[in-house]
């Protein structure tokens, strides 16, 4: 497997682009691959597979962060058959990638991987575990701290006004929800 890992630690990135997403994937599943909890689930699930399973992960960053509409899949159905994962597991994974993110981007290009990433791994909890799993408390609070609730102003912790529209600060594929269904499209 290559490993361009060639982001020196004193260089962040300002921007996330095509290249430095990949450096950021292959350096982020190289710790997932050493790291005594995950490595083993990783390994069971993608033994002899890694080489085909990294470009789809690049694909599907570029996609979520910068649009780019590379990557085909389906999130949840990819993560139903991984066996052995438990709760303890998507918090290691979610704070293995925030600080490799972190160690890679300024902070406002690092916002665009983290929020959509404890996003999805509270979705893929609440699908694996049930709707009525109750998100690690270490897991809301990075989100607080990611993407905080706006709150109505006056109410404290008045935060600037955030225009309608996608919740994620990329688009996904698709029209957006402010779009009225019975209206035919193009």
């Amino acid at each position: 497997m290559t490993r361009p890992d060639t982001c020196p630690a004193s260089a962040l990135h300002a921007q996330p682009t095509e290249d430095n997403i990949r450096e950021l994937v292959y350096a982020f599943y190289d710790r997932v691959r050493d790291d005594a909890m995950l490595g083993p689930v990783f390994d069971g699930a993608l033994a002899g597979r890694w080489d085909e399973h990294l470009p789809k992960m690049c694909r599907f960053w570029s996609s979520l962060v910068l649009g780019a509409k590379t990557y085909r899949g389906n999130v949840q159905q990819a993560h139903d058959p991984v066996a052995g994962v438990e709760p303890q597991h998507f918090s290691r994974w979610l704070y293995l990638f925030l600080d490799t993110v972190q160690s890679r981007y300024e902070p406002a290009a690092a916002v665009q991987f983290m929020e959509p990433a404890l996003r999805i791994a509270q979705s893929l909890q609440l699908s694996r575990f049930g709707w009525d799993y109750t998100i690690p408390a270490e897991q809301q609070a990075l989100l607080e701290r990611v993407a905080p609730r706006r709150r109505p102003a006056g109410h404290g912790h008045d935060l600037p006004a955030r225009p309608t529209g996608e919740p994620f600060p990329a688009r996904f594929v698709g029209r957006s929800m402010d779009v009225d269904e019975n209206t035919p499209s193009a």
